[in-house]
């Protein structure tokens, strides 16, 4: 039986039951599929990505002979081979795949290799130099000490930081159209903060060097320097996702990531990977005298839990039916977020770990 746990990327893309699931969207599959990433919550990202490949491969529908599947193989490695003497392919295992796990593991060679030139270009064409320089825009330019607060055109305002640069078109919140469809777009070099005026007809975006931050109306940080080598999107209040510029229409909607309040993405500029985490401190997001308690006497488990994850934004993840016999004695009124966790822990013998910016209990349940 296959543990898709022990799989990385490169796995699930040559897995036969992992192709079926994207390509024919089986209900069968999608059940599965759903309820193990519930189960794995740290398998997103892993997830996302191998499905964005999968997806893009283009599947022909009249069948292809061993001896055709070889001799392009066989041509694609060795243009690799030529202009990569460095790279040695394991030819021998690809020839034995069908030939749809050989296309997936070429596209992930050539993927690679793409990768390989793009971090080595001299061009960078999603630094912000690149991306403004051949629009007419209007840019603002931090050059105190002190933060710089703008409004823009459509109502939303930004906290822009100090040695930071923001620059949108004349036409910011009109029938500005891209190849994503009618946006307010925003290009930024260095932090800030935006909070955004709610417009479901025009989302709100903001590309900042590798990456796109995509909302309809929230508050959030983006800080992305030139020379920083990770990319930081923070979420306060709302949700927004978050893709890499070099995503297609398609692939943006499939391998977009997901941020709620109080968290946090962070994408490793070098190593062109996303990683989603929890706040240090955690903030609440229900306003004060909000008629919210987080006093308990003798409550159950599952209301104590549902409580912080509607004060703090974030999810929280037990098994309800191992705890159904789980209380809560406490006052976690004037704890942090992590200290409630750890109270509540204490008194089930429990534990939690932070997975994919989420709390996931583990517990052997209650007595």
């Amino acid at each position: 039986m296959k543990d898709f746990r022990l799989y990385d990327i490169a796995d699930f893309v040559i897995d036969e039951d992992f192709i079926r699931w994207v390509q024919e969207q089986r209900e069968e599959d999608n059940l599965f599929w759903n309820t193990w990433l519930q189960q794995h919550p740290d398998k997103h990202l892993v997830i996302a990505t191998a499905r964005r490949i999968v997806s893009s491969i283009q599947f022909q529908e009249t069948p292809i002979s061993a001896p055709e599947v070889e001799q392009e193989i066989t041509r694609l490695l060795h243009t690799i081979n030529t202009q990569h003497p460095q790279v040695t392919p394991r030819t021998g295992r690809l020839i034995s795949f069908k030939w749809w796990y050989a296309a997936a593991v070429l596209l992930l060679s050539i993927t690679g290799l793409w990768y390989f030139y793009f971090r080595n270009s001299s061009a960078q064409p999603f630094a912000y130099a690149s991306m403004v320089a051949s629009k007419h825009l209007i840019e603002h330019t931090n050059t105190s000490d002190q933060p710089l607060v703008l409004s823009l055109p459509d109502g939303s305002r930004l906290t822009l930081a100090s040695r930071s640069r923001v620059s949108y078109a004349h036409t910011f919140g009109s029938d500005d159209t891209t190849r994503y469809g009618a946006s307010r777009d925003v290009y930024l070099l260095g932090e800030a903060f935006f909070e955004v005026t709610k417009n479901p007809n025009r989302p709100f975006r903001v590309f900042a060097n590798e990456i796109v931050t995509k909302v309809l109306g929230t508050s959030f940080t983006v800080r992305s320097f030139e020379k920083d080598t990770t990319i930081q999107v923070t979420v306060r209040t709302g949700k927004v996702s978050v893709y890499a510029q070099s995503a297609t229409v398609a692939s943006a909607k499939m391998s977009e990531i997901i941020l709620t309040p109080n968290q946090q993405l962070l994408y490793e500029r070098t190593a062109q990977k996303f990683q989603k985490v929890l706040l240090n401190n955690p903030t609440p997001i229900l306003p004060p005298g909000a008629g919210h308690t987080l006093i308990y006497d003798d409550a159950p488990l599952d209301k104590v839990f549902s409580d912080l994850s509607k004060a703090y934004g974030i999810n929280i993840v037990f098994d309800s039916e191992l705890l159904k016999k789980c209380t809560v004695t406490a006052d976690l009124t004037n704890e942090s977020f992590y200290q409630q966790l750890n109270l509540i822990c204490s008194a089930i013998d429990a534990q939690y770990e932070l997975i994919d910016g989420q709390v996931v209990i583990e517990s052997n349940g209650c007595r």
